[in-house]
């Protein structure tokens, strides 16, 4: 089954909208997650130039951040663009890697092709891919053990109902070489 994002947006919508107020957006150059305010009544998650894997990771981090940072813009959450040196590339991977398994879930709910974003081309340090693998691959198989993100499993269900995909286990989500 092809991978349109107009299909993601449909079921996204279909199941958050009403019940937490939030839809799925097709953006332009950049990603944003914006909060209702009195021009829009809806939180917005808007995706990059109508990439489906753009649409997985913003709403992998909607899928984690709390009631409280779905208030804020982009939940408030710290971020340097590309071009980090080996530090700030470390404390990237640190907080990108619940919202990476997140999305690796649900990219594995649409039977989509998950691979990790290093998001640093233009930095002075090279990031290590295996490695960062690992740790996200940690991550989703202690999601799989019973805590994946509440919002995440029921959106992980409705994908996979979709997608005609099984339910996930740790086969589905290979030791990177």
């Amino acid at each position: 089954m092809p991978h349109d994002y107009n299909d993601l947006i449909t079921l996204f919508n279909r199941t958050f909208l009403t019940s937490l107020n939030t839809e799925l957006v097709l953006g332009g150059d950049e990603p944003v997650y914006l909060p209702a305010n009195t021009e829009h009544p809806h939180h917005r998650i808007v995706f990059a130039r109508g990439y489906f894997a753009s649409a997985l990771h913003e709403i992998a981090h909607w899928c984690i951040a709390g009631p409280e940072r779905r208030l804020l813009e982009d939940y408030g959450y710290w971020y340097l663009p590309d071009g980090r040196d080996a530090d700030q590339q470390a404390t990237f991977e640190q907080v990108e890697v619940k919202p990476q398994a997140v999305e690796w879930l649900l990219s594995a709910s649409c039977g989509f092709r998950f691979q990790v974003s290093c998001d640093n081309l233009s930095g002075d340090h090279e990031p290590d891919r295996v490695a960062f693998t690992r740790k996200v691959r940690q991550q989703v198989l202690h999601y799989l053990n019973g805590h994946t993100p509440e919002r995440a499993g029921i959106l992980s269900e409705v994908l996979r109902q979709h997608y005609g995909v099984q339910p996930l286990s740790a086969v589905d989500f290979p030791e990177p070489l």
